[in-house]
């Protein structure tokens, strides 16, 4: 009318097995959506710097040379970006690129990268 032992302890063993497996596929979806979740706010600050960007080329009608850097707060964190400017084959045609990390030394393998194109002259940056 019940359970033998022999049955529980196969049960156990079984619980036993997947148990743990359970627990590690919950932990790697969980982790799964903080970095989804990362990359999605990372793609907001890198267009909400592209666009600024943009407003002041459109504003001053002058492409800015180099690379400027900061910092963005969203969604309750910090986030650094780093736009640079570079020329393209194209006369007053311009590559602008904007990498956003979480950590102030995520340059070299940011979170998000997002690459827009400007025309106009760039600006006077005193040499020649």
């Amino acid at each position: 009318r019940g359970f033998t032992l022999v049955e529980v302890m196969v049960a156990l063993i079984i619980a036993g097995l997947l148990l743990p497996a359970l627990l590690m596929a919950f932990g790697n979806q969980a982790d799964g959506v903080a970095h989804i979740r990362d990359k999605s706010i990372a793609q907001w600050v890198a267009s909400n710097q592209l666009t600024q960007a943009r407003i002041e080329i459109a504003k001053t009608k002058l492409v800015f040379q180099g690379e400027r850097q900061g910092v963005s707060s969203m969604a309750g964190r910090e986030w650094y970006w780093w736009l640079s400017s570079s020329k393209t084959e194209v006369e007053d045609f311009y590559r602008l690129e904007v990498r956003v990390a979480p950590q102030e030394q995520g340059q070299d393998q940011p979170l998000h990268t997002l690459t827009g194109f400007v025309s106009g002259p760039a600006e006077n940056t005193g040499s020649g």
